[in-house]
């Protein structure tokens, strides 16, 4: 079907088909009982019939139901227009990868792009088009609870891993019915949410708006993401599911997007709460104008239509510019060629959780998983007596949130991963999450010999963290911490292993711990990548995509922090009257790009930069120092000496991830594009400044070797 024939089918639709068609609800109205499809109208207000003009559902189904739901619709379709299914698939399908805000951390968007690829092939089995994915939120605020759905605080990272995730998703060809297309979420600055309260409003100026939180959008634009998900709140004082200047000026001009835009679950009627919409017509129409092609969840316009209408009638040509788009988007998709693509009860049992896909989630589970601490106990052998304990020692609640269709049965268990690497285990002592009593903490450290390890498996409950789970306080529960104390005051080995989603206040793990293993909220093969890092048998080479604070009250803090006028580390200023804590430093506790390795690795400039086309290549020398093959990340950040604005110190512009052998070296050449120099200016727009730039080169986020360049 061609852009022409789509026109013509829409002037062959009714105002009512045309609405419904701009109408997603949830699958819960389209339930089975037996062999019929029913639904309720309750919530809704709408008739069984008017139900069945929305062009997509979301929510959770198998193959089966879709099929069904799907002949349902076409035998009703007045037109044979196919639905289109909706889910989220945020990381992973059934097999559950490790979290995105993990993820960023193996600094390998290759990995992540591979991941979406199994998502989809995942995803499409069971029937779905489309997944609610990637997420590319900068994120500063670790007591918002989504930080787990993005790549982190760096702008840069959430560009590259955003775009890898949509490729994955996609593919070449969309009607390829293996592939996904994929919403990339939430425009704009919803992890810029105020007090990190999920749901509440954010003030960010133009300029950290262009600079920070808009780029990861444009890059899952340029990549070719076919839906884009207006956010829950209001921006500067406007709702963005209501905000003209968001969807259209800055979307559809400034970045060009073509596609589709949804609105968040729910987000319509919201404007009824936000206070800019009196009642539910009005809320609809709103949308409607400022940009919104999907409703979702809730049934506004295709209810009211016909009064927006009457009273307002251009609104009819923006409604029609609306079908548009979802048709395109079904014509993209070949539902037109194939109402039923992908939808395959065999297929489905064949793709889901195949041994080449937990492959694939184990190695990005020892690639996302970052080595705080170690004072040399690790690796582990296996002949080392393990008393293994705390929450997560047997648990299987290690997905994370937002692996709705995820088997929790499949997840493999820290005990379970040390038993199939042949580990010697002396003791398992589950306990609870919030609450260990003195009983099971005295059968710990009187279980203790000398020579033995305690593992000990902490964290947050998984409800903790994703959506709805802010928290003001981000320490792990206080039984947790007063028994990895006990073990310490005994002088008993300990290493901790972390499964959480956010960074955490680790200062008291860190003064009692001899080692710490952040492994997130890991995924499926969550068990047999720890026990794979534990032992050795994996080298931990994930770096933080997000700074751990060195307490609450440092937060919000990132890597990427303008020097300010009154700098601390400036020599010259009266102490105290410098932009500084008086009761705690100015840096986080673990900073953006740290992490440990079993090894060593020297990293030197190698040379000159030199500039070639549109690049500028920086030469770099690696070498491992020890005795264990490893892989290390090699970080670019620029610094501008002097500029028209206050730009922060540094700022991440490339990075690459190498593995070396003991004692070998490699000499790289890391590529800067030279548009990521431009910056948005006010009044100049997007601007290359010439002068003298700071390069810094790091593999620990820490420790900088610093070089020159000048920009003519």
């Amino acid at each position: 079907m061609d852009r022409n024939q789509i026109k013509v089918l829409i002037r062959q639709m009714t105002l009512e088909e045309k609405a419904g068609q701009v109408t997603q609800l949830p699958s819960r109205y389209f339930a089975i009982q037996g062999s019929q499809l029913t639904g309720t109208e309750t919530k809704l207000g709408i008739s069984e019939e008017k139900k069945w003009l929305c062009g997509s559902i979301l929510g959770k189904l198998d193959a089966v139901s879709m099929r069904n739901i799907q002949k349902e619709n076409l035998e009703r379709s007045r037109l044979q227009i196919p639905l289109m299914f909706m889910t989220d698939i945020v990381h992973g399908y059934q097999t559950i990868f490790p979290v995105p805000l993990a993820m960023a951390g193996s600094f390998d968007p290759g990995m992540v792009r591979e991941c979406a690829r199994i998502s989809a092939k995942e995803g499409s089995a069971a029937g779905y088009q489309v997944t609610f994915s990637p997420m590319v939120d900068v994120v500063r605020d670790p007591r918002w609870g989504r930080v787990m759905e993005s790549f982190g605080e760096d702008s840069k990272l959430n560009c590259d891993f955003g775009k890898a995730m949509v490729e994955g998703y996609q593919g070449e060809n969309l009607k390829d019915p293996d592939r996904l297309a994929a919403c990339v979420k939430h425009f704009a600055a919803y992890g810029a949410a105020e007090g990190g309260r999920d749901y509440n409003t954010s003030d960010v100026s133009e300029f950290r708006l262009r600079n920070k939180y808009f780029p990861p959008f444009k890059a899952c634009i340029d990549a070719g993401v076919k839906l884009v998900m207006a956010a829950f709140e209001a921006l500067n004082g406007i709702p963005a599911t209501a905000n003209p200047w968001l969807l259209q000026d800055i979307l559809r001009k400034d970045l060009e997007f073509e596609g589709t835009v949804i609105s968040d679950w729910g987000a319509v009627l919201e404007l009824i709460k936000h206070g800019v919409a009196e009642e539910e017509a009005e809320a609809g129409r709103l949308a409607l104008e400022s940009g919104v092609q999907i409703e979702m969840a809730t049934a506004a316009i295709v209810k009211h239509i016909e009064v927006y209408v009457k009273k307002f009638p251009h609104l009819e040509a923006i409604l029609d510019e609306a079908v548009e788009k979802v048709l395109i988007l079904k014509n993209e998709l070949g539902l037109f060629e194939d109402p039923y693509r992908g939808v395959d009860p065999e297929r489905e049992m064949r793709e889901l959780r195949s041994p080449d896909k937990k492959r694939a989630a184990f190695h990005a589970a020892t690639e996302s998983a970052v080595l705080l601490e170690n004072n040399g106990i690790l690796p582990l052998t296996k002949e080392t007596p393990v008393i293994l304990t705390g929450p997560y020692a047997e648990s299987k609640n290690i997905l994370g949130p937002w692996s709705v269709d995820g088997i929790v049965e499949d997840a493999i268990t820290v005990k379970d991963g040390l038993i199939l690497k042949g580990g010697r285990i002396k003791e398992v002592i589950q306990t609870a999450y919030e609450e260990v009593t003195e009983q099971d903490s005295d059968r710990i450290v009187q279980t203790v010999a000398s020579g033995d390890v305690v593992v000990l498996a902490l964290g947050e409950p998984e409800l903790w963290s994703g959506e709805a789970g802010s928290r003001s306080v981000i320490e792990l529960p206080e039984h947790q911490i007063s028994l990895l104390k006990k073990l310490h005051e005994h002088q008993i080995p300990v290493v901790v292993l972390l499964f959480n989603g956010r960074p955490l206040d680790l200062r008291k793990v860190k003064e009692y711990a001899d080692a710490v293993l952040e492994m997130w909220f890991p995924g499926t093969e969550g068990g047999n990548a720890a026990a794979a890092l534990l032992y050795g048998e994996k080298n931990p080479s994930g770096k933080l995509a997000m700074s751990f604070p060195y307490g609450s009250g440092q937060i919000p803090v990132s890597y990427d922090m303008a020097p300010t006028g009154r700098p601390k580390a400036d020599l010259v200023q009266e102490p105290r009257y410098k932009s500084q804590y008086l009761d705690i430093p100015n840096e986080p506790l673990y900073s953006f790009g740290y992490g440990l390795s079993y090894t060593e690795y020297d990293v030197q400039v190698n040379g000159k930069i030199v500039r070639q086309e549109q690049e500028y290549l920086v030469p770099v020398k690696v070498t491992n120092l020890g005795n264990m093959t490893g892989k290390t990340v090699v970080q670019i950040y620029i610094g501008k000496k002097k500029s028209l604005v206050a730009r922060p110190v540094k700022e991440l512009v490339a990075y690459k991830k190498i593995e070396l052998q003991p004692g070998k070296s490699k000499e790289i050449v890391i590529p800067i594009e030279e548009k990521t120099l431009e910056r948005w200016i006010p009044g100049k727009g997007w601007t290359k400044e010439k002068g003298e730039y700071t390069i810094l080169v790091s593999n620990d986020g820490r420790n900088f070797q610093r070089m020159e360049l000048t920009v003519g």
